[in-house]
């Protein structure tokens, strides 16, 4: 029997039939038709109960068999993700200025971006991650453990949100930041977190620390 991450797969509540789910990594929610395609000929192939577009934006094949699991990859040609485990999981992206006329920044580049550097970086804790171009913020960032958000004057960090069974809302870390600095100061973040989290999410650690701490050890004024 695999275990949850294993090859990718996530363990079902199926304990008959022993299903798995594979959610392939889709940066920031960004699909192309060849990828539907592959997606949709997989489904048919191996006759899956369902696929789910899920919180993360990525797109589940839902009831495989565990037999099943290395030829579906095969035939996806995808990279599997990281939807479990202690990493970064997910770089929840809004449209951005490519797309909405609300937008104040280019959420879909940041995201991008974040992506590349983080997803699947090994953590204390799991970790997630949002980039909303506008201050709507439909990149959930308030439950995000790091996120930006875009307005006239550059970006917004925060810090410490989390939606799970003790949800948190996230704090403002610093604001008015340049693409570049903004990319500069979740780099710095991250390595804070490392040093000084205790297997705990950060908005535990947050709480812990407390956020003027944060920012003074940080030297943000």
């Amino acid at each position: 029997m695999l275990k949850d991450g294993e090859k990718g797969v996530i363990r079902q509540r199926d304990k008959e039939n022993n299903t798995y789910a594979i959610a392939p990594h889709i940066p920031c929610g960004m699909v192309n038709p060849d990828q539907l395609r592959k997606l949709a000929h997989v489904a048919e192939k191996y006759k899956v109960s369902d696929l789910k577009i899920t919180s993360a934006a990525r797109i589940a094949i839902i009831g495989i068999k565990e037999e099943q699991v290395d030829a579906i990859w095969e035939d996806l040609g995808m990279d599997a993700g990281h939807a479990t485990g202690l990493c970064v999981r997910s770089i929840k992206v809004c449209p951005g200025i490519s797309y909405c006329r609300l937008a104040k920044q280019d959420s879909l580049k940041m995201g991008m971006q974040l992506d590349k550097v983080y997803h699947g970086m090994v953590l204390p804790s799991k970790m997630k991650m949002g980039v909303s171009g506008c201050k709507i913020q439909c990149a959930e960032n308030c439950i995000k453990d790091i996120s930006l958000y875009g307005t006239q004057d550059g970006w917004t960090l925060m810090i410490g949100g989390n939606g799970s069974a003790r949800p948190r809302l996230a704090e403002i870390l610093v604001e008015d930041l340049s693409f570049e600095n903004a990319q500069a100061m979740v780099s710095r973040v991250m390595d804070y977190y490392k040093i000084n989290s205790k297997r705990q999410r950060m908005g535990r650690m947050v709480e812990k620390i407390g956020l003027d701490t944060i920012k003074s050890d940080l030297k943000i004024n």
